[in-house]
């Protein structure tokens, strides 16, 4: 266990890093977040040699599994769809659940990456945009995050700071990350930390900052966005649907990114809930602005590339 307590002592720091950045020195945010960026790859790394080594066992496998749908769910149906884009509405206690699962994803105060989102929506690939691959695919990927630039919470989510649910999450994000880690860690030991914690988190990491770069420039665009949005179907399936892109950037506060028979994780889980009577206000893009844009894809009448002048 002495392992486990040094890789939790250690997430823990950079969860502190994360969460009192704009008090913190950059240099000590940029070490933080290069340990957030490669210490989960570090683990994948020991963890594929282990396998060498021994089986894997069935817990492990559980956690890994229960973890990182967990979690990637809370990212994609908590973080995105119901808080970012209000997608659809749910009760205060389902709401506070799911961003507690996002905050157990990543070092990241649900506000915060919030208004970073829809930064991105108001200049995609345009000067402004935080993470586009016309700035380069690795800086996309997983540069933008070493600007140290502070969220803009003020300008687009004023609104949240006023929801209480979202506050407190928002106060108790920390408490939620070490949970992520040190509950597999409590069932399983070194092993139970390795799988379902660090593994976990380096899956769900590549496969959200593949939503940045891959998405942004591998895949189709069936709807004409004005940016580089594509939707790329591998994506979608490892980041819970997110990776159907193009029709997000189409219609960002649409609840099924599938839109159809597409794989979507988060919108089959919004469909259950609202067949249940636990979601509702569900947004569909109407039919006739859904041809609309398509018509206008394949006729390209309103594409433009993207310029960008940044210095």
């Amino acid at each position: 266990m002495i392992a486990a307590a040094a890789v939790l002592s250690v997430l823990a720091a950079l969860a502190v890093v994360k969460t009192f950045e704009q008090r913190i020195p950059p240099v000590a945010v940029r070490i933080g977040l290069l340990v957030f960026v490669l210490g989960p790859l570090a683990g994948m790394v020991y963890a594929m040699w282990a396998l060498w080594q021994w089986a894997l066992h069935p817990i492990d496998l559980l956690l890994l599994v229960v973890f990182a749908v967990v979690t990637g769910l809370g990212t994609s149906f908590g973080y995105h769809r119901l808080l970012t884009h209000r997608s659809f509405q749910t009760t205060p206690w389902i709401t506070g659940m799911a961003l507690a699962a996002g905050a157990m994803a990543v070092p990241s105060r649900p506000i915060d990456w919030a208004a970073r989102h829809l930064e991105h929506h108001a200049h995609a690939d345009r000067e402004g945009d935080p993470h586009s691959p016309l700035d380069g695919l690795l800086h996309a990927h997983v540069g933008w995050m070493f600007g140290v630039s502070a969220a803009k919470r003020e300008r687009y989510c004023r609104r949240l700071m006023r929801d209480p649910v979202v506050m407190f999450i928002e106060r108790t994000a920390l408490v939620w990350l070490a949970l992520g880690l040190a509950v597999p860690a409590l069932i399983d030991g070194w092993r139970g930390l390795l799988w379902g914690g660090i593994v976990r988190m380096a899956i769900h990491n590549h496969a959200m900052f593949g939503v940045n770069s891959i998405c942004h420039a591998f895949g189709s665009q069936p709807f004409a966005t004005g940016d580089e949005s594509r939707n790329n179907r591998l994506i979608a399936v490892l980041a819970f649907g997110e990776g159907w892109h193009n029709n997000h950037h189409a219609f960002p506060a649409m609840a099924y990114h599938g839109m159809g028979s597409r794989p979507d994780a988060t919108g089959l889980v919004i469909r259950w809930l609202e067949r249940a009577g636990l979601a509702w206000d569900v947004h569909r893009p109407d039919p006739a602005a859904v041809a609309r844009r398509r018509t206008r894809a394949i006729t390209g009448s309103t594409r433009h590339q993207p310029r960008r002048s940044r210095s």
